[in-house]
């Protein structure tokens, strides 16, 4: 009795083409349609593990970790610089889902730069700040702004300890004015001490200590004035919620 077999079913050639095509490991310089360039580890066709990507527009790189397509993890971000035309650093630190979010040093200028907390590609949490200018923020952030607690030291040697919302003091506060030997504490709205009281402060041992004594001063309505310094506070707190 004759044996017969079935014909093995031969699978078309574009199946073994794409395949072959698939992007997973590690791959050398892979080019996108408009230029940017991938040198790294793949999975599934998308950039994850380890990798370099440089956009050819801007001439950004990014070196770290990436998982399924997006920054996620450790890395740096670095752009070339307009005079010198060499690369330097703009970030380092956390990636979560293609934004800086953790804890990471964004560098905005050569004396400027960020050290600490980030959500969503904005300053959120704790960090500390250190401006060009010389003035030196460190306490809570949020939406990109100090917002909570936070020390401002000027450049000076004067600082501001107290509270802070959107960006500008608001809330009790203490300001050191250890030029004069003086120290204030009130009430802040809108960067505005709208009552408080100062008294002298290390005034033998300040640099450029005032020349008088502090009058005393006689609020008809301290109660008053204190209550609508409050009033005015609760209202900007309510406009940014």
């Amino acid at each position: 009795m004759p044996i017969s077999k079935c014909p093995q079913k031969s699978e078309p050639l574009w199946k073994g083409w794409d395949q072959k095509a698939q992007k997973n490991g590690l791959r050398h310089q892979v080019y996108a349609v408009n230029g940017d360039c991938y040198v790294g580890e793949w999975k599934d066709n998308m950039k994850h593990g380890k990798g370099t990507k440089i956009w050819k527009k801007k001439g950004a790189v990014y070196e770290g970790d990436w998982k399924f397509g997006k920054r996620d993890g450790y890395g740096t971000l670095s752009l070339p610089d307009q005079e010198t035309g060499k690369y330097r650093r703009v970030y380092t630190g956390w990636w979560k889902g293609d934004k800086k979010s953790g804890y990471g040093i964004q560098f905005f200028g050569p004396k400027e730069y960020y050290e600490g907390e980030w959500c969503g590609n904005q300053r959120s949490g704790w960090g500390r700040m250190y401006y060009s200018n010389g003035d030196i923020y460190e306490g809570q952030w949020r939406n990109d702004k100090p917002d909570g607690e936070g020390m401002l030291r000027l450049k000076n040697g004067n600082r501001y300890e107290g509270y802070w919302k959107r960006g500008l003091k608001n809330g009790s506060g203490r300001f050191f004015h250890l030029d004069h030997g003086q120290l204030f504490e009130g009430f802040w709205v809108d960067n505005v001490a709208k009552c408080g009281t100062m008294t002298d402060f290390g005034r033998d041992e300040a640099p450029e200590p005032t020349q008088f004594p502090i009058p005393e001063v006689k609020v008809l309505d301290p109660d008053g004035l204190l209550e609508e310094a409050l009033a005015m506070f609760r209202k900007t707190q309510e406009e940014g919620d």
